[in-house]
């Protein structure tokens, strides 16, 4: 991905949140310059992966296969107790998440906003493979079932929980859809398990300068 796309889908989804009543944390919006002054007070946004995510999941394709994402609070087993993350997620009209899921992670995706927001399931079997097992998930708290490679759309205001060894690929219909993650803790580094191999974050080239770091870029902390 070039840095100037990065730098334009993340103005977008800035606007895109505000024009839907949802406002990011003021650390959202600091440059790099900003970034380069800040010391241990920020430990937990480094460390725990807070801030912004773009992703075309290595196939050079974002309008068709990707996902803008902010980690706005997250734990880390490592540094902190915080069992819980939350993310906001700008999932553009027809635009493609990859199917995966995580060994670890139990997670509610919730339509905040805007379009349709589809989901095709599938219950994974001890090899990992996808199955046409039935697939019992919890729709705003009512357990549902839904065929194994079954679709649900979920309207403004609903949810889902996923468990653990659920595949899942997401989409949105009837327009852009601002979608909601409330989780476990999230570790991008060892809790995704993608059904073909593929990159989770992007190569970039550098073809202007970053207006905003992302979650994978933050400079070390100035003492």
């Amino acid at each position: 991905m070039k840095r100037s796309e990065i730098n334009r889908y993340i103005r977008e989804a800035i606007q895109f949140f505000e024009s839907n009543h949802f406002y990011l944390p003021v650390w959202a919006r600091w440059s790099t310059a900003e970034w380069q002054s800040k010391g241990e007070e920020c430990d937990e946004i480094r460390q725990n992966g807070l801030g912004w995510d773009i992703t075309d999941f290595g196939k050079g394709r974002f309008a068709e296969e990707g996902l803008t994402l902010v980690t706005i609070r997250n734990g880390n087993l490592k540094y902190d107790n915080k069992p819980y993350c939350e993310k906001i997620m700008l999932v553009r009209e027809k635009q493609i998440t990859p199917i995966h899921f995580h060994w670890k992670k139990m997670e509610d995706i919730i339509n905040r906003g805007g379009g349709k927001l589809c989901i095709r399931l599938w219950k994974a079997d001890l090899q990992e493979e996808r199955t046409n097992e039935d697939c019992f998930v919890k729709i705003d708290g009512v357990k549902t079932r839904v065929p194994g490679g079954g679709t649900v759309c979920l309207e403004n205001g609903q949810s889902i929980c996923f468990e653990p060894y659920m595949y899942h690929t997401f989409w949105a219909e009837g327009g852009d859809c601002m979608v909601g993650e409330v989780s476990t803790v999230n570790d991008d580094a060892n809790d995704n398990r993608f059904f073909e191999p593929i990159g989770r974050f992007p190569a970039i080239e550098e073809d202007c300068p970053a207006e905003y770091l992302l979650c994978t870029e933050y400079p070390e902390k100035n003492n």
